[in-house]
C-alpha cells in the first residue's frame, strides 16, 4: 500500500443527483450545462448499490438531490434504501412536486431530514426568480407538512443581487417555516450560472452589508434557529476550501452515475469513472478524477509554498479553469494569485442583462 493510499481520508457525505429534471428554471442553477436526460438515469437497484458501497466506504450522509429529486417515481423506494444502508437521509427539494401525502410516505420509508429551497421572501420576486408561478407557496406548504411530520427542517437560500439586501427577511420567512437552520449560500459562478453572472453578481457594498447583517442577526435569533453562511467568492480575500479538499470528504454521483469530487468537476477536462464500471471504492481510491488535485503535490506557486496550502487547498478547481483555462491555477478568488485582476474585473456587480432561465429542453430569457 502507498504512503497516499495509506493516508487517504473517508469520504463522509455522498451528494446523490437522482436526476436533472426540475419544474423551476433558477437562473443560478449549478447544474452542468448540458443536462442528462431521464433515459440514462441510474435505475432503483443501482442506487441502492451505490448506497449500500458508500456506508461500506465511510459515508454517513446521503443527500437526495437532482434537479427536483421528487420527479423519480420511485423515490420513496430509494429513501428506504438509503435507511437500508444505514444512511442518515437529507431531502434537497425545490418544494415543488412533493406533495403531503408523498411525503408522508418518504417519513414512513425512513427519511430523516428535509432542505427546501427559497429564492426571495417576497413571494412575486420568489417566483420570478425561480421562473416557476406558485413555487413559493408550494415550499410554505412543503416546510409546514415537514415540520407537522416531526422532520428537521433546512432552508436554503442562494443570495444574489435580486435578494440580498433581504437577508433577515428571508430568516424571519425560514423561521416562520418551522426551520432549524439555515443556509445561506451566495451564488456560485459556474455552471448554468455563468451564463447569468453579469445579472446576478451583487456589488461589494451589497455582500459587505448583508455579512455584516449576520453577527447581530445571529445573536438575536441564538437558540430558535442556526444560520450557516458561506462568503462569496468574488469578494473574498482568500478562497474556501472547495468542498473540504479535493477528494478528501464528499463526492457526488450523478443522475448517470459518473462520480465527481465536486458538483461543479465536469467543467474540466478530467476522466470519470462510472458506478456502472467500477465500484464505489475503486473510484474513491484510484480513479484519475479523484487524484487529479487531490492533496498538495498539484500545486504550483504561489499555493505551493503558501501556508495556507493546508487549509484552503488552492481554492475551487472550477473556477479556476473557469477564469484562467488552468484548473491548477490558484484561485483567482486569492489576493495573492496573479490572476486576481480577472476577480477585481468582475466582482463589480453591474446587474446588467435578463436572466436566461434553466430549462430541461429550452432556455427562455426574461427581466
Amino acid at each position: 500500500m502507498s504512503a497516499e493510499a495509506a493516508t487517504l481520508q473517508k469520504p463522509l457525505g455522498l451528494l446523490a443527483e437522482l436526476t436533472h429534471r426540475c419544474p423551476l428554471g433558477c437562473p443560478y442553477c449549478s447544474n452542468p450545462v448540458e443536462l442528462e436526460s431521464r433515459t440514462g438515469e441510474l435505475d432503483t437497484a443501482t442506487w441502492a448499490r451505490v448506497f449500500r458501497e458508500a456506508a461500506q466506504l465511510g459515508v454517513l450522509q446521503v443527500h437526495l438531490s437532482g434537479g427536483e429529486p421528487g420527479a423519480r417515481r420511485d423515490l420513496v423506494e430509494i429513501t428506504k434504501a438509503a435507511r437500508d444502508a444505514g444512511l442518515y437521509s437529507n431531502l434537497i427539494t425545490s418544494g415543488v412536486g412533493i406533495n403531503t401525502d408523498r411525503l408522508r410516505e418518504l417519513a414512513d420509508a425512513g427519511l430523516d431530514h428535509v432542505q427546501v429551497s427559497i429564492q426571495d421572501s417576497e413571494p412575486v420576486s420568489a417566483d420570478t426568480i425561480a421562473g416557476y408561478e406558485g413555487a413559493f407557496e408550494r415550499k410554505r406548504t412543503l416546510a409546514k407538512d415537514t415540520v407537522q411530520l416531526g422532520l428537521p427542517l433546512t432552508v436554503n437560500m442562494v443570495v444574489h443581487r435580486a435578494n440580498i439586501e433581504r437577508v433577515e427577511e428571508m430568516i424571519e420567512l425560514a423561521l416562520g417555516f418551522g426551520a432549524s437552520r439555515v443556509e445561506i449560500a451566495h451564488a456560485q459562478y459556474y455552471g448554468w450560472a455563468l451564463r447569468n453572472r453579469d445579472a446576478l453578481m451583487p456589488t461589494r457594498k451589497q455582500a459587505e452589508r448583508a455579512a455584516e447583517k449576520l453577527v447581530p442577526l445571529r445573536e438575536r435569533y441564538r437558540g430558535q434557529i442556526v444560520i450557516d453562511a458561506v462568503a462569496p467568492d468574488y469578494h473574498a480575500r482568500y478562497p474556501k476550501a472547495c468542498v473540504g479538499g479535493w477528494g478528501r470528504r464528499s463526492l457526488n454521483v450523478t443522475p448517470s452515475g459518473r462520480v465527481l469530487p465536486c458538483h461543479a468537476a465536469e467543467t474540466l477536462p478530467l476522466e470519470f469513472w462510472n458506478v456502472r464500471e467500477h465500484s464505489l471504492a475503486e473510484i474513491w481510491g484510484r480513479s484519475p478524477a479523484f487524484q487529479a488535485f487531490r492533496g498538495t503535490g498539484w500545486m504550483q506557486e504561489p499555493c505551493k509554498s503558501c501556508s495556507r496550502r493546508e487549509q484552503d487547498f488552492g481554492g475551487c478547481r472550477c473556477q479556476a479553469f473557469a477564469l484562467t483555462g488552468d484548473a491548477a491555477a490558484a484561485d483567482p478568488v486569492c489576493h495573492l494569485s496573479p490572476h486576481h485582476h480577472l476577480i477585481e474585473a468582475l466582482s463589480g456587480g453591474q446587474g446588467a442583462g435578463e436572466y436566461v432561465y434553466r430549462r430541461m429542453n429550452t432556455s427562455t430569457s426574461a427581466r
